[in-house]
């Protein structure tokens, strides 16, 4: 890499010895704070590409106060006796020792002066009429380089620009040898980076590139791994201290196959690769993560690069709402949440090595963004990666600094330090075809030797358990055991909350067909119908909310509607007989909710609950309140954590004010109550003022 700045110099290096250099093992080295690495920088292109230019403007932008730059060319001859003229004439053997002596006097100038070093130099040369490249790189550039910012100027650009060079003498190249040179550079450059533990980044011409070559090396000067904590850990400090509440436990989720089934980072790169022709190693991350730098600070520092290079911030804001639209989260972890959400003493955030955009926009869509914070990378901007190393420090550091109780759930061998490190932790198993391929083995050996010890929350419910039930005990997030002890039974919110249409002019007239003597059978259940319906549109609507979906627009183009948030998981259950036809048009309201009928409480099992988030309850009169009570606690048997909504045309005043339905149901969370009107009277029907009877016509028979 150390090389004259002569293209055409003589050598004598042939290509088997270009390929042992190319190919000879090494150990990557991992660069941190903690081994306190001058941090140098390798500034390449193929010649043509502007690096002497760039070099210029920044020493300009920069100064030369906290950075110095190096010409390669430069350097070389004022460190070999007789100058650049003596070096050209030189065998191979000996330049490559000039080579890697210029290369150690950078490195040991810059880690004198604690300036960051930029070099800008060549790697290897390219002839048209040879089959390969020469490369120009010694070992010691592979150990004092700590990143290499590579100038990609279209190869029609550079071959124009060495016409038009009129102090220097380049031979003539053609456009395609110069794309292929390009491409085999940045081939082995990302290969030989990935195992020297060297931060690679491409760069490509803009207006704003000196500003962004600009940013890199500051950012390159003070980012290293000890650094890396301590903006994680400031990260962490701040959402606790925006949470506001007098937070006793935390829940500490990975988000990727955690919060849902599905892998973001994979969906990120497959909607880049269905956008555009991918190119080189900027592919995937796979390539990444399975070299010698495994799951590194380094590595993760890398992806940043990656994503950096693939897209700008707008463009990847972008791809992050596509896939975010993509994601689904487990519905018993939304339904978890939602009850984290309402509660003082106890709160979440999700740590992620993953994308942080992503997930911000996931918990967005699911309306917890606002209790709910991500702490993860994906930018520069962000400040900070996410490593194994990171999840588990963080876990600490609220136990240890913020005294508080963690839970953590995760799913891969990077949650394994964390998981170790919590109060409780639960690994949660995903279906065998998305579940981590590694982690079985991992944390068999965490268990046995390492002292963990977990359940597992199998997501969804009907997957195969991870390891044995024994060595790893099944925990379901919806029981109410798993609820009281996460909250320490502590359910802190604020009471039953009831909406009543009372004295609003539409309830008044719906009312009066239900109260009417000489109204019933059809006509009634019509007029109970319709109560549903309004009552659906006018209270649930705003209780839980709605979310956008795709209509076809009467003037046949694509426009947006709105339905029921989560309204295909929602269940509507007709207490029979009297709740059935108001039932009825709250499902009219909500035709994708699931409905179901029951005459009791125990018809309600626990399949109609699995995977949804609300049940709705609708009758059509609540007296004393001891039916409504009954499928309540029934529900919550089954479910510790659904929303559950109660529908009623007319609940009796007392039962609110000081009877078992509020006495009862004020300690449940998540729960509401929703009525046309308070009646005042105390009437228990039967015969013809049976609500029952008059709906069905059965009067008769009473």
């Amino acid at each position: 890499m150390m090389s004259a700045n002569c293209e055409n110099a003589s050598s004598n290096v042939s290509g088997s010895m270009a390929d042992l250099q190319l190919n000879q093992p090494t150990t990557p080295k991992n660069r941190s704070a903690f081994d306190h690495k001058a941090v140098v920088v390798g500034l390449y292109g193929i010649p043509g590409s502007g690096k002497t230019f760039l070099l210029n403007k920044l020493k300009q932008e920069l100064g030369q106060t906290q950075f110095s730059f190096y010409e390669g060319s430069e350097m070389i001859s004022t460190v070999v006796p007789g100058g650049l003229d003596a070096f050209q004439s030189m065998e191979e053997q000996e330049k490559a020792h000039w080579r890697r002596h210029a290369i150690d006097a950078i490195g040991k100038n810059c880690a004198d002066s604690g300036q960051v070093a930029v070099v800008a130099g060549h790697f290897m040369f390219w002839s048209e009429e040879q089959e390969a490249g020469r490369p120009v790189y010694t070992l010691n550039d592979l150990e004092i380089f700590t990143h290499i910012v590579y100038l990609d100027v279209l190869a029609e650009v550079v071959e124009r620009r060495r016409l038009d060079d009129t102090e220097r003498s380049r031979p003539s190249t053609s456009a395609s040898h110069l794309h292929k040179w390009q491409q085999e550079e940045k081939t082995q450059l990302r290969d030989l980076c990935r195992r020297h533990g060297i931060l690679f980044s491409p760069v490509s011409p803009s207006p704003t590139l000196l500003n962004k070559v600009s940013r890199l090396l500051r950012e390159f000067k003070y980012h290293n791994e000890e650094y890396n904590l301590s903006q994680a850990k400031i990260k962490l400090d701040d959402v606790v201290v925006a949470n506001q509440r007098q937070l006793e436990t935390v829940l500490v989720m990975d988000a990727d196959r955690t919060l849902a089934a599905e892998d973001a980072g994979a969906l990120f790169w497959k909607r880049v690769s269905d956008s555009r022709p991918l190119q080189g190693a900027a592919s995937t991350l796979n390539t990444l993560f399975s070299s010698p730098l495994g799951h590194s600070y380094t590595a993760f520092r890398q992806a940043v690069l990656i994503y950096e290079e693939t897209a700008s911030d707008e463009e990847f804001d972008t791809l992050c709402q596509e896939v975010a639209l993509a994601v689904t989260m487990h519905p018993e972890i939304v339904s978890l949440l939602q009850l984290v959400a309402e509660q003082k003493h106890v709160g979440a955030v999700v740590v992620t090595c993953g994308l942080r955009r992503v997930w911000d926009k996931v918990l967005e869509r699911e309306r917890l963004s606002e209790k709910v914070k991500v702490i993860g990378g994906g930018r520069i901007a962000d400040g900070f990666v996410v490593s194994a190393a990171v999840k588990g420090a963080l876990v600490a550091r609220l136990r240890e600094v913020h005294h508080m109780r963690v839970w953590a759930f995760g799913d891969s061998p990077l949650d394994l330090d964390m998981l170790r490190k919590a109060d409780r932790a639960i690994v949660v198993v995903g279906e065998e075809q998305t579940r981590s391929k590694t982690m079985d083995a991992a944390l068999t050996n965490a268990i046995d030797y390492d002292g963990l010890r977990a359940h597992q929350a199998v997501l969804p419910s009907n997957a195969s358990p991870r390891l044995d039930t024994t060595k790893l005990p099944v925990i379901k997030l919806t029981e109410p055991a798993f609820v009281k002890s996460l909250l320490c039974d502590r359910y802190t919110h604020d009471g039953l909350q009831v909406f009543c249409a009372t004295d609003r002019n539409a309830a008044k007239l719906l009312a009066t067909r239900m109260r009417d003597a000489a109204v019933a059978g059809p006509d009634l259940r019509e007029a109970h119908r319709r109560v549903g319906w309004y009552l659906a549109n006018e209270f649930v609507a705003d209780v839980m909310g709605l979310e956008q979906c795709p209509i076809r627009h009467v003037l046949g183009n694509q426009t947006r509607g709105y339905q029921l948030f989560h309204e295909q998981q929602t269940t509507i259950v007709a207490l029979m007989r009297g709740g059935e036809p108001m039932a009825s048009g709250v499902n009219d309201a909500f035709p994708l909710a699931m409905f179901l009928h029951a005459s009791d409480a125990d018809d309600i099992k626990l399949h109609h609950l699995q995977g949804q988030l609300t049940v709705i309850l609708v009758d059509s009169v609540v007296n004393t309140g001891k039916t409504i009570v009954k499928f309540v606690q029934h529900v919550r048997k089954l479910h510790a954590t659904i929303r559950i909504v109660v529908v009623a045309g007319v609940v009796q005043a007392q039962c609110l004010s000081g009877g078992s339905l509020n006495q009862t149901l004020a300690r449940y969370a998540k729960l509401h109550l929703i009525a046309l009107r308070l009646s005042d009277t105390k009437f228990t029907g039967s015969g013809t003022t049976d609500t029952g009877n008059r709906l069905f016509s059965t009067t008769h028979l009473s």
